[in-house]
């Protein structure tokens, strides 16, 4: 049987290594990782099977270097917006630190040019899944740049615990990841009056209301 052919666009300038990365985004995001296969991935992304296992080895090394791409995506633009806004002389306020860990998040899942929207349900699946390798993933890729923001909440609000800062920062992550995906459903259930596309919408209505439960707790 001859092989499928894909119907995917090269964009100008990628690399076939961000081109495998991209379509491992797609299937892991619809098929999950192990409904997943690496024929299909590499039909999705127009290359021979043969090339992923040489740049990747497996499925799962494949895996650990997608989220590696974009969490560091995420968390690169996160950490230089926390050094930025602690480094000034004027008082940090707890919205301006809010809204650095929600933007990028937001951004990539809305990012049209580079078609990251699927990494955002990857991540959702990834963040709140209970499997080793979920967990070790979430460790490495996302418990460094969560220290930093328990560390800046409790800069920022002095009478914050740091258990509460905990608690604050898994509670602030459980709204984020919700809302990194564009799902439609946010429209669909205020009849189009909330557009969950509508970056600045979202950042103004979720800072206040993180903002506000943090306080509470202090």
């Amino acid at each position: 049987m001859a092989p499928a052919k894909s119907t995917r666009v090269e964009k100008p300038g990628e690399s076939r290594f961000d081109a495998i990365l991209d379509a491992a985004e797609k299937i892991f995001a619809t098929s999950g990782y192990d409904g997943a296969s690496m024929r299909e991935i590499s039909v999705q992304a127009g290359v021979a099977q043969g090339l992923i296992h040489y740049h990747f080895k497996n499925k799962a090394q494949l895996f650990e270097s997608m989220v590696a791409r974009r969490s560091s995506q995420i968390n690169d633009a996160r950490a230089i917006a926390v050094d930025v806004l602690l480094a000034r002389d004027v008082e940090t306020k707890l919205e301006e630190l809010v809204e650095s860990l929600f933007r990028p998040a937001l951004e990539v899942g809305r990012d049209a040019e580079s078609d990251s929207g699927p990494y955002a349900r990857i991540l959702a699946s990834v963040a709140n899944s209970a499997d080793g390798r979920d967990q070790a993933l979430a460790a490495k890729y996302y418990d460094p740049i969560a220290h930093t923001y328990i560390d800046a909440l409790q800069k920022v609000q002095p009478n914050l615990s740091h258990a509460d800062a905990v608690w604050a920062y898994m509670f602030a992550i459980g709204v984020g990841v919700s809302m990194m995906a564009q799902t439609g459903r946010t429209n669909r259930l205020s009849d189009g009056a909330c557009d969950d596309g509508n970056i600045e919408a979202i950042l103004g209505r979720i800072v206040p209301f993180v903002c506000g439960g943090i306080r509470a707790l202090t």
